[in-house]
């Protein structure tokens, strides 16, 4: 045997027990005639000692290990003279008997180490060793555990997991595909899926009735924080449901995560929140809830005073925030900085501070009376030492836009957005469609295979822009953990959907045929949802982006510098896929 226990179950109570262990050299450490090694592998670290007296050959072996070599050891546990409270093997250390190096190792490149000297891109090249880092391998862990538990659930629940293909049609309607070109149909091409949406609501047509599975999916689209060209959902349809019971039954697996993963006990339902209440108070379909701070129009205070700025602005709106009349003139100046940002685009920030006394001093007193600030005061039900700051702008949604990246920065800066703190809520009633400058017509919001709520489906005929779609999202701390909606499961309605989109009828037939034929054939009403399980599990363990909870992620550039991918193909392959490259100018 390579090893009898691992480098993390050692304890006190083992004293005495003679073991074999395994793993990689961390570090080594040579006080006077001792040699100290620390010995890791997956499940911890244990300090193996080599004494001098004792075998003087053996610890001179010792001497020469070099990090990351690939060790096994025989010794005897003993209780340790120095002890470590922060290891769990702290207590023992092993004497060592017996030395055997069973491979070397290069110098790292970095050190393996929770808190490493490597920058992202050196740790991105040689993300096997990143990976034997304490830190990335919680995070995996979690991941695994996380799966674990979402299909304990589900199958509690009555759902089957089915396997759907990774080679399917292009289906251009909603985010770029990647696409596959295929040897034996020259000229033609696979696409890799955005989501298995088809494929699952075919499943629910051939009375699969509840189904899952913890999928690849693949988007060609610009990369940030929480998004990779491929990335992982746990997919979910039912049929003979309506949202309420999508609602309940998905709740119930977050708060399910929630006690088995975080030991976070959720009773309480989770809010619900109109689409239209989040962009009016949050200007964001994805608002994070843990602090207030909504914002408070102001037009019918601030508008007729000569403050051209206001007084020429589509909206006017502010943020309260509680206590922050303390900022100084300088960081007041950097946040205005901040808002005009490229990114961000305001064109400037007006302030007021609520003075001890009540008074409101504000940075445009000039064009307005104290008893027009206390109005505006009021309106923000802000109290002495508050700050309120305010964007107008002629584009409501964009000024709403703007107006949400202040309200995070200003919680950032004031330390409201704990990471141990979580503030869940549904987001429903979504617009059916969104108008695209670029291409001149309605747009999906979602995909073209969301119903429309009932009750809004004589509106299509006159008012298709009003349409509220029968869809929803889970967010958690102001991210959109996942989403779904009730599906059309009527071939006419669907091709009604098509016609708004700008689809002609050949062009649905070409691209949907089969699932419009489908539905002829005794499609159940059906809906589902779709988790983002790298959102979840970086959510769960306090990461700003979900590539550390990737095994191997892609960099920003959506390349993979360790495979050194994308690349070319050699002109042979072309050949056989009957493909030419064209040079971009």
């Amino acid at each position: 045997m390579y090893r009898t226990y691992t480098c993390g179950e050692l304890r006190l109570s083992d004293a005495g027990k003679s073991v074999t262990l395994a793993g990689w050299v961390q570090r080594t450490r040579k006080m006077g005639g001792m040699t100290f090694v620390d010995l890791r592998d997956r499940y911890g670290i244990t300090q193996l000692v080599f004494d001098e007296n004792t075998n003087a050959e053996l610890c001179e072996q010792a001497n020469k290990l070099g990090r990351e070599f690939v060790i096994q050891i025989k010794g005897v546990v003993n209780e340790r003279y120095s002890k470590n409270a922060n290891m769990p093997t702290g207590d023992i250390e092993i004497m060592v008997s017996e030395l055997n190096v069973l491979n070397t190792s290069l110098t790292p490149p970095f050190t393996i180490e929770d808190n490493t000297d490597g920058g992202d891109d050196i740790r991105m090249k040689y993300r096997y060793l990143d990976l034997r880092r304490n830190a990335v391998r919680a995070n995996l862990e979690l991941r695994h555990k996380m799966a674990f538990e979402v299909r304990s659930y589900l199958d509690k629940h009555g759902f089957l997991e089915v396997e759907t293909p990774v080679l399917i049609g292009s289906t251009p309607e909603g985010a770029r595909d990647f696409v596959v070109p295929s040897r034996m149909n020259p000229g033609q091409f696979y696409a890799l899926p955005q989501s298995p949406q088809t494929l699952k609501q075919l499943l629910m047509v051939a009375g699969f009735d509840r189904y899952f599975q913890i999928v690849k999916c693949f988007r060609d689209e610009d990369l940030r924080a929480d998004r990779q060209p491929e990335f992982t959902q746990i997919d979910c349809e039912m049929s003979f449901v309506e949202q309420e019971d999508i609602l309940t039954l998905f709740e119930g697996m977050a708060k399910h995560l929630f006690k088995t993963i975080r030991n976070i006990d959720i009773k309480e339902a989770f809010p619900r929140m109109t689409w239209h209440d989040a962009m009016k108070y949050y200007g964001s379909d994805k608002p994070d809830t843990r602090f207030d701070m909504k914002f408070v129009e102001l037009m019918d205070i601030l508008k007729g005073y000569g403050f051209g700025v206001f007084d020429n602005a589509e909206y006017i709106g502010g943020i309260c925030a509680k206590g922050a009349a303390v900022y100084t003139r300088k960081q007041i100046d950097q946040l205005t900085d901040f808002v005009k940002r490229p990114q961000i685009g305001a064109k400037g920030l007006v302030y007021a501070r609520v003075e001890a006394d009540g008074t409101v001093k504000s940075s445009v007193d000039k064009f307005y009376s104290q008893d027009v600030l206390q109005k505006m005061k009021a309106a923000f039900g802000a109290e002495a030492g508050d700050l309120i700051l305010i964007l107008s702008g002629d584009d409501t949604m964009k000024t709403r836009k703007q107006l949400c990246e202040l309200r995070l920065e200003v919680a950032s800066q004031l330390g409201l957005r704990d990471k141990d703190k979580f503030a869940c809520l549904w987001v429903v009633d979504f617009p059916m469609y969104e108008w695209s400058e670029e291409e001149g017509r309605l747009m999906a919001m979602h995909h073209p295979f969301t119903s429309p709520k009932p009750e809004d489906i004589p509106l299509l005929d006159t008012d298709p822009a009003s349409v509220r779609a029968n869809a929803y999202d889970m967010v958690i701390n102001g991210v959109e953990v996942g989403g779904g909606s009730i599906r059309i499961h009527d071939s006419q309605l669907q091709a009604k959907i098509f016609k708004i989109l700008g689809f002609t009828p050949e062009k649905a037939q070409a691209q949907f045929g089969f699932l419009m034929n489908a539905f002829k054939y005794g499609a159940p009403p059906h809906g589902g949802l779709a988790y983002g399980l790298d959102r979840w599990v970086s959510l769960f363990a306090g990461l700003d982006s979900i590539r550390d909870c990737i095994a191997f992620p892609k960099n920003t550039s959506g390349r993979d510098v360790m495979l050194d991918a994308p690349s070319y193909l050699a002109q042979e392959q072309l050949e056989e896929l009957t493909l030419q490259v064209v040079e971009k100018k």
